[in-house]
């Protein structure tokens, strides 16, 4: 079922269809609507909003369901948008046929997020990107651009 307010789909995408598309062409189908989000995507509330080669941006709105015990935005979900947006850089790099995993990531909480900090966003780059390995880094930012957590990640490359 497509999202009310964005129009898009949660799914998952086959692997067929997957060998079909260079990374980049893929990052950019979840961003531009036409493939599916992922089912993570739907439960937490985020999106895929800009891909381009080695770059990309996933943004969400916190909201009651994404609070810890102590009324603050739950760190899972700094680092789930902080592990897509790197993951997704790297991927956007690769030819057809490749896909990537998270083999490490780290992440430092700068500063808390609540409700009323309202929309963040993720930004993945990418550092490097080798024949089998690739890493990255990763900002997310309140709406004014403060800092409010970074990380960096290392992707294994796979033939898909």
């Amino acid at each position: 079922m497509p999202n009310p307010v964005t129009g898009k789909r949660y799914g998952t995408v086959s692997t067929e269809r997957q060998k079909e598309m260079s990374g980049l062409e893929f990052v950019q189908g979840l961003a531009d609507g036409t493939l599916p989000l992922n089912m993570i995507a739907q439960t937490l509330g985020y999106d895929v909003i800009e891909a381009t080669k080695g770059r990309v941006v996933v943004t969400v709105e916190p909201s009651d369901a994404h609070l810890n015990p102590y009324g603050t935005v739950h760190g899972g979900l700094t680092a789930t948008l902080l592990d897509s947006c790197m993951g997704l850089a790297v991927q956007s790099t690769l030819d057809k046929g490749f896909g990537q995993t998270t083999v490490e990531f780290k992440i430092s909480l700068v500063r808390p997020i609540t409700q009323a900090t309202g929309w963040i966003r993720a930004e993945g780059i990418v550092l490097n990107c080798g024949r089998r390995i690739g890493t990255a880094e990763g900002r997310l930012t309140d709406r004014n651009g403060r800092l409010l957590a970074h990380g960096t990640t290392t992707c294994l490359i796979f033939e898909s």
